[in-house]
């Protein structure tokens, strides 16, 4: 039997962009394979909700993210993962600072950085959860295609 193959999602805080992505992820990776879909924040707080921003937006697309909670990054996270999507640019180059063996399994998750909608509005949430809906559903569509 094959492992299954660690998706890892990180942003900032773990809170907001990294966990709408999960949300969305697992959701359409469900029965798909075998697929495990983590997160974390290269400045998380261990522990820590998703906003209520955050949860909102999800709620609107069915999706539940209230039982997530933060983890801070770590060496161990970034060796297990199969595939390590990130919101920014500096995302990509704390982890390849911390694992340069890393950086064939680093990518951005958009092509420009996905803006951290913290302490925003509830309408700026869902610009950025556009941004990761579009790209996540991209992702999930090549890993069918295999």
């Amino acid at each position: 039997m094959s492992k299954a193959k660690t998706i890892l999602l990180v942003c900032t805080g773990n809170s907001c962009r990294s966990a709408m992505a999960a949300g969305l992820l697992k959701k359409l990776l469900k029965g798909k394979g075998d697929y495990q879909v983590a997160t974390a924040g290269t400045a998380a707080i261990k522990g820590m909700p998703a906003t209520p921003e955050a949860i909102q937006v999800m709620s609107e697309e069915d999706i539940d993210i209230s039982e997530h909670r933060s983890s801070p990054l770590s060496d161990e996270m970034i060796a297990g993962a199969d595939l390590i999507l990130v919101m920014e640019r500096r995302h990509q180059e704390h982890i390849l600072a911390r694992k340069p063996s890393a950086g064939n399994k680093v990518h951005l998750l958009s092509e420009s950085d996905i803006i951290d909608p913290i302490g925003r509005s509830l309408d700026f949430y869902r610009k950025v959860y556009a941004v990761i809906k579009e790209n996540i559903l991209r992702i999930a569509k090549k890993m069918e295609e295999g």
